[in-house]
């Protein structure tokens, strides 16, 4: 004789329930995630050290080895270098943002994050919005920096909108790290990664050396590179106030970089689960 039973539906038939976080709710999420970030400088204040120290150093290290050769004296050169050491200082502090979320990864912080009822991109944002406090820091001091060695904008507003903009190219670039960081899983290697990214662009730019010093090669490089763009759009801030189509095609690069990398990010977190 055959029995026929039926068995009930176990915990482990039944799909898992995924939760709908509203965009209010979700742009709550990432400012208690970006707080935890800033209490944790709070409590390791060293981790900000690099955004402290080397927005003082560099100008100073930068005006002493070129001024003189490019120039004729540090002072003269003050108003071609301050913008472009600006943009290289304030670029490099966000690479601390893809580090930052590998360590996270890493020490399986982020997936607990993840799997409480918050929009998995709240720990990303998060992140990201805390870095503005570096790029803020970084930018004051550079600025500040060059004023102590007797840089003077001819329109102080117009450079500090200018650094405005630097700010929000670097917050873009940011999720361009925060890819890296997802992609790979050693907190060094991604140092290592983004800082090659960013030493190609900066260096092979406008923001130290002018292009005429160049060879024909670099220069073609030079004169498409975004970076070149950026600090140009700094300089004609911070000389005549005017906001010209480099400062336009910044931001708009910027924007675009965000539209790939932002959804690129939520993807590859999604994928994790």
């Amino acid at each position: 004789m055959t029995v026929t039973t039926e068995l009930s539906a176990t915990p482990d038939s039944v799909a898992p329930t995924i939760t709908r976080v509203s965009p209010r709710a979700a742009v709550r999420q990432a400012g208690v995630m970006a707080y935890r970030v800033i209490l944790n400088y709070r409590r390791s204040p060293q981790l900000l050290y690099d955004a402290i120290l080397w927005p003082i150093a560099g100008p100073v290290l930068f005006a002493n080895l070129f001024g003189i050769a490019l120039a004729g004296s540090v002072r003269g050169y003050l108003p071609h270098m301050i913008p472009g050491v600006l943009v290289q200082i304030v670029l490099t502090a966000a690479v601390a943002t893809g580090v930052h979320l590998c360590e996270d990864i890493q020490t399986g912080v982020f997936d607990r994050f993840v799997s409480m009822p918050v929009s998995r991109l709240a720990p990303v944002a998060g992140t990201l919005v805390a870095g503005m406090l570096r790029y803020v820091l970084s930018g004051g001091l550079v600025v500040s920096t060059g004023v102590a060695m007797g840089y003077r904008p001819e329109q102080p507003i117009g450079l500090l909108l200018a650094v405005l903009l630097v700010i929000y190219c670097t917050f873009a670039m940011s999720w361009v790290f925060a890819t890296v960081g997802i992609l790979v899983t050693k907190p060094s290697a991604v140092q290592g990664i983004s800082v090659m990214i960013l030493m190609t662009f900066t260096f092979a730019s406008n923001a130290i050396i002018p292009p005429v010093a160049m060879p024909d090669w670099l220069r073609t490089f030079t004169e498409v590179n975004p970076v070149s763009h950026l600090v140009s759009a700094v300089r004609a801030a911070a000389d005549t106030g005017a906001f010209t189509t480099d400062a336009i095609w910044s931001w708009g690069v910027s924007t675009a970089v965000m539209l790939v990398f932002a959804p690129a990010t939520v993807r590859l977190i999604r994928s994790r689960n």
